[in-house]
């Protein structure tokens, strides 16, 4: 991969990394209702577990959702489901996390790394890295470099989601403030869903 190359997808990596979509919008709603340490498991699940996505889809899972459809309808309809569930949680929060309550946690690292498998934006990043930016001649090489790429990019990017909703947590300790800040969240987070329906 030349220089040119890997820039470009370093810039690539960024942009998908940092511009909203499911993985964001729960970080930003995390920071604000548990904090940006408690939140450090959920970001470093979605690193972790987009990286194994992107390899996986490198070594041929991508291709085969294309020669098997109904996996993929199948992969996309848990996928719309559990993003459903996940939004409602967030709209349904009315109070933010405490260490002690149990009224409410944080995403763990192997949900937030899981939740990587049924991500759209996740697999739509993953395919077109793996397209793009892998070079025929040395495919294993070039994908491990585009893994890097987003193993270095991704952790900054979805760090700054969390830490901007800790920014939040003051202001939104008015209870009025924080439920319909939630709710705005579950919208956004189901609104997610869009570009995989059409």
């Amino acid at each position: 991969m030349t220089a040119e190359s890997f820039i470009a997808l370093v810039i690539f990596a960024f942009v998908t990394s940092i511009t909203p979509g499911p993985n964001n919008l729960m970080l930003l709603a995390s920071g604000v209702n548990f904090g940006f340490v408690r939140t450090i498991p959920h970001m470093l699940g979605i690193g972790v577990g987009f990286v194994v996505l992107l390899l996986a889809v490198g070594l041929g899972l991508g291709a085969m959702l294309e020669i098997h459809p109904p996996i993929h309808l199948a992969l996309k309809i848990a996928g719309g489901a559990y993003l459903l569930y996940l939004a409602w949680r967030i709209a349904a929060a009315r109070k933010m996390g405490d260490k002690n309550a149990a009224h409410g946690r944080p995403m763990t690292f192997l949900e937030a790394a899981a939740f990587q498998w049924v991500n759209p934006k996740a697999w739509v990043m993953a395919i077109t890295a793996m397209a793009v930016y892998t070079n025929a001649e040395r495919p294993f090489a070039s994908m491990l470099m585009v893994a890097v790429a987003f193993g270095l990019v991704n952790l900054p990017c979805v760090s700054s989601w969390a830490a901007f909703g800790m920014a939040l947590r003051s202001f939104l300790a008015d209870p009025v403030r924080l439920k319909w800040f939630n709710i705005a969240m579950g919208l956004a987070l189901a609104a997610t869903l869009w570009p995989m329906l059409r």
